[in-house]
Formats: C-alpha cells, structure tokens, sequence
C-alpha cells in the first residue's frame, strides 16, 4: 500500500463529528423493543444457518483502581477488591445462561477481555473465569485461537502474564496513553516505562503471538516534541500493533473529564501537526496504516487481514477473525448475532437483578432490515477494504449500485475532487490520502447521518 500523504488543509476540511462505525446501525439506534426474547429467538436461529458461524465472546470488566481523566469507558473506579468477586459471580450465571442456545459444534475462536481493567481481577479469578467459559463453550484448539486480554501495567500481579499464557490468552493489549511525566500527571495515569516494559517483556516470554500498545493524542500538556518522544520509545518496543487514538473532550457527557484543565489541552492546529508526525514517523519506522486509528507491521496477521480481505470491525476495533457471531457478556457489552446486535443493561444493580431472576441481562438491540444489511456491508468494505467493489454488492443483494445509490455517489463527487477517492467502472477505489477519512466516506452511505434522525454527539474524525 502506497504512503499515506498529509495535506493539512485537506484534513481540517473534513474534521467533523461522525460516528467510528464500529457496528450499523451505530449504537444510538439500539431500542429497547430488542429485548431477551428477540436475542434468544436471533441466538437459536444462529444455529440453523447453512454453516453455522464459529463464536467470539467478549467480557466486559468494569473496575478500576484509580480514575484516569480522559476515559469515556463505562467503569466503576473502586478499590473494593471483593466486588469483583460478586461480578465474576455473576458472570459465571451469565455464562450457564448463554452457552445453551449455542450449538457445541460451533468453536469459540475469538476471546477478549476487556474494561475497566480486566486485571483487576487477581490470578486465581482469571482462571475461574476461563473455566468458567471452558463449561460452556467448545474452545478452538490452540492454532485456531485469538484469546486476548486489556491490560493495565499497574494493575498486574507477578504471575499474572505467565497465568494467562497458561488459560488460553496469546494476544495482549498494553494500556500506555503517553510515556511523558507531565502528560501522565494531568490525566492522573502515573505509568513508568518500566512498569510497562516488564508487562510486555513478559508477554514475550510466556510466547504471546501479538502485543498491541494504545497512545492517545490531544491530551493535556502534549506538545509535538513530548509525542514524538513517546514515539520513538514505542517504535523501539516494536509492538506488533498500535491504536493511537483521537482524545475527544466531551466533559458535558464524561463527567471524568470535566477534571482536566481546558486550557492545557492542545489546540486543533496542535493535534493536526501531532497526527501528521504519527503517521510520518510509523510509516518510516515500517508500520502500516490499517485505518482509523490502527497501524500493523507489514508481517502482523492484521496487516496480512487487510490484504487478503477478512479485516473487519466490531466493538474492540479492527479484528482479524469476520465469521464469528460475538457474544457480550457483563455489564454494557455489546453483542452481534447475525443480523443482530444487543447490548447488556449499564446499571450493575440492574444487571445484577435480572440474573437473580433468571433473565438474560438484555437491556436493547437492534435487529437489521433489508436496507441496513446493504448499508453494513458498503460501510464495512470502506472501513475495511482499500477498494468498494460494485460487482459483489450487485450479487449478494439483488441491486444495481449506480441506481440504489444515485445520490450518494453524486455525493462523493467533492472527495474525489480531493483526492480522497477515485469512482471506478466496477467499483470504488480508496485512495491513499483517503485512509485517514474512512470515516468521512463512509459517512456518505449512513442513512441515519442524512435522514436526520442521529441526536447523539459523535467524537471528531480527524
């Protein structure tokens, strides 16, 4: 793939607020009329398909030791250790309720824990947790398997990396934010680097096939010259991936954030020459950029996804494995069965109640008609794909492109005048400057965007 060219003016043309399309419909159109019997009904139906997809499974933990400022996640900061006795309790009821309306011949390929911090629960209710999952679901043999884990370096016991290794996890996901000191201090996430370093070093060792670090940029005190330090110590770890992601200050929704200082934050001109260096300083260091957020290196399996076209999304962000229906357990976690998605209740009391009933903790969800099917399947290949291509639309749903959507490849006129893309005969060719505008374009095919029924305030997409 060609490098990614930064044309400022370009990218402040085009810095607006949109959803990261990590599901369509996007989550605000989740309702409540989806409840548990339209998941068990979309469940039991999963298992009558011709070829029955394999299982992913996420696992929302929600506790933290300590408050970090800028986090938008949905967590409880207690240091209450024995809470998170009670939520694996339930999450093992959760469990013996989900795993009958899978059939056992479907492999659980795909595990991610995720929060809060995962962590916070010590070594022994890790391993309780993944027998737990062993009960119910068909593991996938070893080769077959993604099992993947959010770490936070301060919250980690001795043994805890090397105990992982031992339940399954081969993939881990390294919290980092920014290495310097004053950046640390105004988010409150004091982290050296050798706290991190020894999380991965043991990563390593205990044979984990991917370690991916989060950065975040737009925080408060960064400055271009701070990044690019917390860069070059990043390039010099040589994770296999990165996420390094856009800082959105929404203090009237996030009430964490209303702690940070407004006024130490970057300004937009600031974070534009911060992301130009990113992207400039990875792609000379031999990364590749994946999209929205997300840079491989050149032999990772993420970048060998993107190449042979089973890149996908979901609610973790990019992932490597599209055949899987997803299964959320925990508070908040957001599930896709099919043409479905449901998310879990977000109040822990509440989620606690339905399972001493006996219910599934279903709060909403969404079941997808004949157009978001379609729609799904173009964002997704925009998202994915450096190329949209007509012709297999055309087959799988029974269209003529050109004339389904008329107006929103008239609409795409303005991008390609940019450059950001190139309309071809059979299809839609994402060029290299438009890979940091995924979003934008995208955006073009969101029947919600331009219908005007989307109320909720979405983070910027540069």
């Amino acid at each position: 793939m060609s490098a990614i060219p930064f044309n400022r003016r370009l990218y402040k043309k085009y810095d607006v607020a949109g959803p990261r399309y990590t599901s369509y419909p996007t989550a605000p159109h989740f309702h409540t009329g989806f409840g548990e019997a339209a998941y068990r009904q979309v469940a039991s139906g999963s298992n009558e398909d011709p070829i029955p997809r394999p299982l992913s499974l996420y696992a929302h933990i929600p506790f933290c030791h300590s408050l970090c400022y800028y986090c938008a996640c949905s967590k409880i900061v207690t240091r209450h250790t024995a809470k998170a006795e009670i939520y694996l309790h339930y999450l093992e009821r959760e469990l013996a309720l989900q795993g009958p309306l899978f059939d056992r011949d479907r492999p659980l390929r795909q595990l991610h824990l995720g929060g809060g911090t995962p962590t916070y629960m010590d070594d022994r209710q890790l391993w309780r947790l993944m027998q737990a999952v062993g009960r119910q679901f068909s593991l996938a043999v070893p080769e077959e398997r993604e099992f993947s884990v959010e770490v936070d370096p301060r919250a980690v016991g001795d043994e805890t990396i090397a105990v992982m290794a031992e339940l399954g996890f081969n993939r881990i996901s390294v919290g980092v934010q920014d290495f310097d000191p004053e950046v640390q201090k105004a988010v409150n996430r004091l982290q050296s680097l050798e706290q991190t370093m020894q999380v991965i070093d043991d990563a390593r060792r205990n044979g984990y096939r991917s370690v991916s670090l989060d950065l975040i940029y737009g925080l408060p005190k960064q400055t271009l010259e701070r990044f690019a330090a917390t860069l070059d110590q990043v390039i010099g770890i040589r994770p296999e991936r990165l996420s390094i992601y856009n800082y959105a200050h929404l203090p009237e929704r996030v009430k964490a954030q209303r702690l940070i200082v407004t006024e130490d934050l970057p300004s937009p001109e600031e974070k534009l020459e911060i992301l130009a260096y990113t992207v400039d300083r990875l792609t000379r260091a031999g990364y590749r950029y994946i999209g929205m957020d997300h840079f491989a290196l050149p032999e990772s399996d993420m970048a060998r996804a993107l190449d042979d076209g089973t890149l996908q999304r979901n609610f973790q962000g990019y992932s490597t494995h599209a055949d899987c229906d997803l299964i959320g357990i925990g508070m908040t976690s957001i599930g896709k069965i099919g043409d479905s998605y449901s998310q879990n209740l977000r109040d822990l009391k509440a989620y606690y109640q339905a399972l001493d009933a006996g219910r599934l903790p279903v709060a909403r969800g969404y079941l997808l008609n004949a157009d978001d099917r379609l729609r799904r399947e173009v964002i997704e290949q925009i998202m994915c794909r450096a190329w949209l291509d007509f012709a297999a639309i055309e087959h799988a749903y029974d269209i003529r492109f050109a004339d389904y959507f008329r107006s929103e490849l008239d609409a795409l006129q303005d991008m390609e005048n940019d450059g950001l893309l190139r309309r071809r005969e059979n299809g839609l060719e994402i060029l290299p400057a438009g890979r940091l505008l995924l979003r934008n374009i995208a955006m073009v095919f969101d029947r919600y965007l331009w219908a005007g029924e989307q109320t909720v305030r979405y983070s910027r997409t540069v």
